[in-house]
């Protein structure tokens, strides 16, 4: 027994440097990547975090050489005068209300299309396919002329309409994504459902959407950010300043009031916060989604 007892020890010893340099080993391997880019996270985070601190200064700290980095005194004030100044209120739900209509077609058109590119075989269906990718190699300002043309024929322009109604027939990148992610799903899968008396909207509705989760956050995500930071539509369509959203009315901090830059970093804080939250609350189903949907295809 006392035997048996010292040879578990020897063994002990000798494992203990192994399981240590190992350990050693392992936290190297995740602590040299984590040194190496934290260096340019802070680099990359630099302009938000002067965007921050800026908005908490008085404008005559802003210009001021060197740099102020902390702001003293700090003028919380920036922010409430920045509603005052303008109706941000007003402009989010603005905002919103193209967001969701975004989201929807990301999430619901552009599943639908998917799923029929994936999983349904009809004559011709992989040129169809091949004309709707191609869409995406046409710069979006090229379309801007006719479209314009088009919805002030037919009396759009000023209404949210050009900025949701198109949205809704669903987008190219989001068809390719979510159909490369229903290319992975079983045949077998589909085939059973048939077999049990299931047509192809309900396999798409209680099967194929629920697994994709992953892929349909990713692209909620993504048509909610496009959404969000849209400028250049918002300019060409909306002419009533009731209408604006977040990213056009900022420049009335520049046009009414003269350069507010005080003003103006507090709202551009208020508008990238929101999606900056969002991303972090969905970060882990955006990756996934993006790793899923390389599988096959």
């Amino acid at each position: 027994m006392a035997r048996s007892t010292a040879l578990h020890e020897q063994v002990s010893v000798r494992r203990r440097p192994r399981s240590w340099s190992r350990r050693v080993r392992r936290g190297a391997r995740y602590l040299v990547p984590h040194l190496a880019l934290a260096p340019l996270g802070l680099l990359f985070g630099l302009p938000f975090i002067w965007l921050v601190t800026t908005s908490l200064k008085a404008n005559r700290q802003i210009f001021v050489w060197p740099p102020i980095w902390w702001p003293d005194p700090i003028i919380w004030r920036n922010y409430s005068d920045a509603f005052i100044f303008a109706p941000l209120h007003l402009y989010a739900l603005n905002t919103l209300t193209i967001a969701v209509a975004h989201v929807l077609g990301a999430t619901i058109t552009s599943a639908l299309a998917a799923y029929a590119f994936a999983k349904l075989r009809a004559p011709g269906h992989t040129v169809i396919f091949l004309l709707v990718i191609s869409t995406m190699m046409v710069p979006g300002v090229v379309t801007l002329v006719p479209l314009y043309i088009l919805f002030a024929r037919i009396g759009w322009v000023d209404t949210f309409l050009p900025l949701t109604v198109p949205v809704l027939l669903g987008s190219p990148f989001f068809i390719f994504l979510l159909r490369q992610f229903f290319l992975s799903l079983p045949n077998e899968m589909v085939e059973a459902a048939i077999m049990d008396g299931a047509d192809h909207l309900t396999i798409w509705w209680k099967i194929a959407m629920p697994n994709a989760m992953p892929a349909l956050a990713t692209a909620a995500v993504f048509s909610f950010i496009a959404a969000w930071n849209d400028f250049l539509g918002p300019l060409i369509f909306l002419n009533s300043r009731s209408k604006y959203t977040l990213a056009l009315g900022l420049q009335v901090f520049l046009s009414e009031h003269g350069a507010e830059w005080g003003l103006l970093m507090a709202a551009s804080t208020m508008v990238v916060l929101p999606i900056i939250v969002m991303f972090f609350i969905a970060q882990r189903q955006f990756i996934q989604g993006i790793a899923l949907t390389g599988i096959k295809g």
